[in-house]
């Protein structure tokens, strides 16, 4: 149906979209309440010709909660002129009745009561290019995953065929060169009958794997030396415990900087805060939170561990922690004060100066 000679001209629609991988739950409310609910395609267009037939002239005001599709939906939708915004799912008020009863369009009415009523704060939502790179540093990770895996599976198949590593490689050190794998290729003796197709498969398939992970690396480390990450780089390179790969993976998974106002902002979106309940004059807190973003604190641990041994500071206030809580627990406060570092060198522009060296 067709809204032939009505204007919408200056008014604002809201739309509240529960995103699936084939259709969108659809619900549309204008100053007056919700006037209509429907199901369609995934795709933005087909939204936007609607908008534009039934609700011509207004200012189109859309959200969907963050999940499988990233920032796909929401790039499409703004180039649409829908101005849209995306939320985390935990963050939508939600009725008793909503839960119990929940379906797509018992999801959309949600989303679309609450962006009308000014209840939703988006998430930070970066540029194209940044998810991109993004992508790109994620990939390594993953390739890196791959690389070990076919190690220990080479090994496995050692162990299941009881071979023994020669005294030139009793050192773990010496695994993985050429010569270990002219030794895999040529020497090694499985059990009788077995075929040695297994074994060269997997190897063909580590090496593979490493061609991939040489390729994009190279690629990053050019991606590192644009104008967008050099200076940064440098930067967090100045921190001990932070290497090259964590610096870059640190960058594309921050976005923009100036988006923390303080320190705290910061170990939230990291996820090194911890929950806290609290009632009358007690306040219990507990465990780290589980919301921020995952690769980052992976790493930022990993580096917390790293920079013990490299910074006195750090080092000296690690033991000081463990004498009064367990070492994972003594390490998350160490991950804090490292966030600390990272954020100020990125904000004041200079590098970290490590006391070991004065």
């Amino acid at each position: 149906m067709q809204s032939k000679g009505f204007s919408f001209e200056g008014q604002n629609i809201y739309i509240g979209i529960d995103v699936h991988l084939k259709t969108w739950a659809v619900a549309i409310m204008i100053e007056t309440g919700v006037i209509e609910r429907f199901s369609q395609a995934s795709e933005a267009s087909i939204l936007y010709a609607h908008l534009q037939k039934r609700y011509p002239g207004g200012n189109y005001f859309s959200v969907y909660e963050s999940g499988f599709c990233g920032f796909s939906t929401h790039y499409c939708l703004q180039s649409f002129g829908i101005n849209n915004m995306v939320v985390n799912a935990a963050d939508v008020p939600t009725s008793q009745k909503e839960k119990v009863h929940k379906t797509d369009p018992v999801d959309a009415v949600k989303l679309v009561k609450s962006l009308k009523s000014r209840l939703l704060h988006s998430i930070y939502i970066p540029e194209m290019e940044i998810v991109l790179d993004r992508d790109l540093v994620r990939t390594r990770t993953a390739i890196v995953k791959d690389v070990s895996r076919w190690k220990t599976r080479i090994k496995h198949l050692l162990y299941r065929h009881g071979v023994k590593y020669p005294e030139r490689f009793a050192n773990a050190n010496t695994h993985w060169s050429r010569r270990f794998f002219k030794w895999l290729e040529e020497e090694v003796e499985l059990l009788p009958g077995s075929s040695r197709e297994p074994l060269l498969q997997h190897i063909a398939s580590y090496l593979v794997s490493c061609e991939r992970l040489l390729d994009i690396t190279r690629k990053i480390r050019t991606l590192s030396r644009n104008e967008t990450y050099a200076q940064n780089m440098e930067l967090l390179c100045s921190i001990p415990g932070i290497g090259f790969h964590t610096a870059i993976s640190f960058l594309t998974e921050m976005g923009d900087i100036r988006r923390f106002s303080n320190e705290k902002e910061f170990a939230s979106f990291i996820g090194i805060v911890p929950t806290c309940h609290s009632s009358g004059e007690k306040e219990n807190t507990g465990e780290m939170t589980f919301r921020g973003n995952k690769h980052v604190r992976q790493q930022l641990v990993e580096c917390a561990w790293k920079a013990i041994s490299k910074d006195l500071a750090l080092g000296a206030c690690y033991g000081k922690y463990c004498q009064r809580m367990d070492e994972n627990n003594a390490i998350i406060r160490i991950a804090r004060k490292l966030s600390n570092r990272i954020l100020t060198v990125l904000k004041t522009k200079r590098k970290y100066v490590n006391e070991r060296n004065h």
